[in-house]
């Protein structure tokens, strides 16, 4: 019952902006084959001085026409998608690789008994003991799930209805057609408040059940029918499991017609609807939130954001079997959908034939073309559910003091560049300008791990019960969210465990996060010269940082507040430049009649934009006179630095993945994240020599920061 992902999107839509994309039908870190991890160490083990990696190049296409293939060729050429991945980076997916790999020895180490004195030993190796003991799973069969369905037949009226609900959410962490978590307060961020939001698809996003397009019908086509099989694996007789799987696809049909976009969902104002617990039945009449908070223990909560009013109102509606709603859904059609929902959540926690089939619907949605080895879901289950307690091994084995107090050393110059970049900016006025430096100045960093482990002292684990133990893992971190509400926020808090293989900006907390996952090769080297070092991790740094300063970060100030802090004149102005970016990337064709979505990937595009320029001006500073050829090489260092950003987002994408990203991710393709931001940026011209009339050479210059 992996619940994370969800939480992810949720942080995403509240000023939590993550540097990486994922592509996969689930939130998931890609896993690599053997076959490609030599390219990790590549500047090491080659004995190449540059950081660059020769053999990743395309010599015969100019740097000047396509930088991303000229960067990536090479690697594109020789490199093959692994079968159980839907895409593939020769910079993430290796890390990946390496990382898992690690935490697969120290689970094996604790399931063994090893290293028993270290803390949550027991608890991380029975968790996994309990995951990779496959013949007890089958055994078991859905018998784990037996007193839930019980309490679904057991449903009468909408009270019982709605107080199962609320029990859904407090004891197996998800809310089925809502959710409710913790957040800060948009207008106070130093509290802490509940946080309701939609929930209640099966599909990624509302455009699945809405859009007419052949594909997209045919994918509600391969969703019913996955529907079908899961409830025939479930013991429904197979003219039955089509008919609940019709109802169930005209339930979230006529909930994605409430659902806010993901769109409007960016932007922080249309979620900051904030209501006393007395007042949730004036936004969304119907619900039945006295039974709900006594099923989700929530009943001592006095403020509540609910993010989207409108669909709460039609779920209510809906709840009740208004007349009105289309189609009218009887309390037997909400068994159906529960009943649904139930398998859905635990399918890859039961036997093989639902593992099977749920794959099966991830291999429609992103082209994959086989399931991932056992040992690797059980590792990303795990560092999901206990990831700081599996992050303290992580970060003895990986972690150098040596290369710590470089990344802080090169995160202080990025701030630095920041800061000469908003003194120099003609078209901000001195009053946002002074509020600019106050916000810049403020900036928390957490680098590698956090100095407060999280505590899972309270987390029951068995050797011998996995999706027991996915339900428990899931319910704590419910139980944790609910007990932060109404209290100061915590600000030693990180949203991603230490082995991730990304980095986060959070608005609210006006803090940079980069997790001891990702400060590694080939995003950062003692080893690497600098150069490509702040191509590689210097532009994840300058992302991040312009990450607070972007469309949706703008909006919050020093201290984490939704407040409007820009003179009138200044906020039209970021406002024409923002939609510069916006049109531009909106033009970009990703496959036939497929383009960019410029609204949805903004706020990345501006940082993608931001990143690379704080990047470039922070090397310059620290290695002027930086004109000239490299003794190292062939390349200039600045030549080296785009190529080293560049190599770090070399990647394949199956088409079925590509379309899969662009209808639901805010981050643009590899491609564009690489030629969007250089082709905008003089420097890189002036290092390759390109003229005027070049591919590379953008002639409406976008530039917001």
């Amino acid at each position: 019952m992996r619940m994370l992902s969800r939480r992810s999107a949720v942080l995403a839509s509240l000023g939590v902006a993550a540097f990486a994309l994922s592509c996969g039908g689930e939130a998931k870190p890609p896993a690599t084959p053997a076959h490609a991890s030599h390219t990790a160490d590549s500047a090491k083990s080659s004995g190449n001085p540059s950081g660059v990696e020769k053999s990743a190049l395309d010599p015969s296409t100019s740097p000047c026409d396509d930088f991303y293939q000229y960067a990536c060729g090479g690697w594109i050429k020789t490199t093959e998608i692994p079968g159980d991945e839907a895409s593939w980076y020769r910079s993430f997916s290796v890390i990946h690789e390496r990382n898992e790999e690690i935490l697969r020895q120290i689970l094996e180490g604790y399931a063994k008994g090893e290293n028993a004195g270290e803390p949550y030993a027991k608890a991380l190796g029975d968790y996994y003991g309990s995951c990779m003991d496959e013949a007890a799973i089958e055994k078991a069969g859905i018998q784990p799930l037996h007193p839930w369905l019980e309490a679904i037949d057991a449903i009468k009226d909408t009270a019982s209805l709605t107080k199962l609900l609320g029990r859904m959410q407090y004891e197996l962490g998800t809310g089925i057609v809502f959710e409710q978590s913790a957040a800060q307060d948009f207008g106070d961020a130093t509290q802490v408040v509940g946080m309701i939001w939609q929930a209640g698809l099966g599909m990624p996003e509302r455009e699945y059940y809405l859009e007419s397009t052949p594909k997209m019908t045919e994918l509600r086509n391969k969703y019913e029918a996955h529907v079908a099989a899961m409830m025939e694996l479930a013991g429904e007789p197979a003219a039955k499991a089509k008919a609940s799987a019709k109802k169930v696809l005209q339930i979230e049909t006529a909930l994605a017609k409430a659902w806010m976009s993901k769109e409007d969902r960016r932007e922080p104002k249309k979620i900051d609807h904030r209501v006393s617990k007395a007042d949730l039945g004036k936004v969304a009449p119907g619900i039945g939130w006295d039974a709900w908070l006594d099923g989700a223990r929530a009943k001592d909560v006095a403020t509540f954001n609910v993010a989207q009013p409108e669909y709460m109102k039609t779920l209510g509606a809906m709840l009740n079997g208004a007349a009105s709603t289309s189609p009218k859904v009887s309390t037997a059609d909400w068994k159906t959908y529960l009943r649904w929902h139930l398998f859905r959540v635990s399918g890859n926690e039961l036997g093989q034939k639902f593992v099977d089939e749920k794959f099966r619907w991830r291999q429609a949605l992103t082209g994959a073309e086989k399931l991932p080895a056992r040992w690797k879901r059980c590792v990303r289950t795990i560092d999901a559910s206990m990831g700081e307690a599996l992050g303290q091994p992580f970060v003895k084995k990986t972690l150098g003091s040596e290369g710590k107090q470089t990344v802080v050393t090169m995160v202080q110059a990025i701030e630095r560049a920041m800061h000469e970049n908003l003194e120099k900016l003609a078209w901000m006025d001195e009053p946002t300008r002074k509020a600019a430096f106050g916000k810049l100045g403020k900036i928390a960093n957490k680098i590698a791990y956090p100095d407060k482990w999280r505590s899972y002292d309270k987390l029951e684990i068995s050797r011998d019960r996995y999706l027991l133990n996915t339900q428990r893992s899931a319910a704590f971190e419910h139980a944790r969210q609910l007990a932060k509400i109404g209290k100061p926020v915590d600000r030693s808090e990180w949203q991603m465990s230490p082995p991730t293989v990304n980095a986060y900006y959070d608005a609210q907390l006006n803090e940079m996060v980069f997790p001891a996952g990702i400060l590694q090769p080939p995003f950062y080297s003692n080893e690497a010269p600098r150069s490509t070092n702040y191509g590689a991790i210097g532009m994840v740094m300058g992302h991040e940082l312009t990450h607070g300063f972007d469309d949706e970060g703008r909006q919050f100030d020093l201290d984490g507040n939704l407040v409007d802090w820009w003179s009138k004149g200044v906020n039209e102005e970021f406002e024409r430049r923002a939609e510069c970016v916006k049109n531009q990337y909106d033009s970009f064709v990703v496959l036939g009649d497929v383009h960019v979505n410029g609204k949805l990937t903004l706020g990345e595009n501006i940082a993608d934009l931001g990143g690379i320029k704080l990047a470039y001006k922070a090397f310059a500073a620290q290695n002027a006179p930086a004109a000239g050829g490299s003794v190292r090489s062939e390349f200039t260092p600045e030549q080296e630095l785009f190529i080293g950003f560049a190599q770090g987002w070399c990647g394949k994408l199956r088409d079925e993945a590509l379309r899969h990203l662009v209808a639901t991710n805010p981050h643009s393709p590899p491609s564009f994240r690489v030629n969007g931001p250089l082709s905008n940026f003089p420097e890189f011209a002036k290092a390759f020599r390109c003229e005027p009339d070049a591919k590379m050479v953008k002639k409406d210059r976008c530039e917001v920061w």
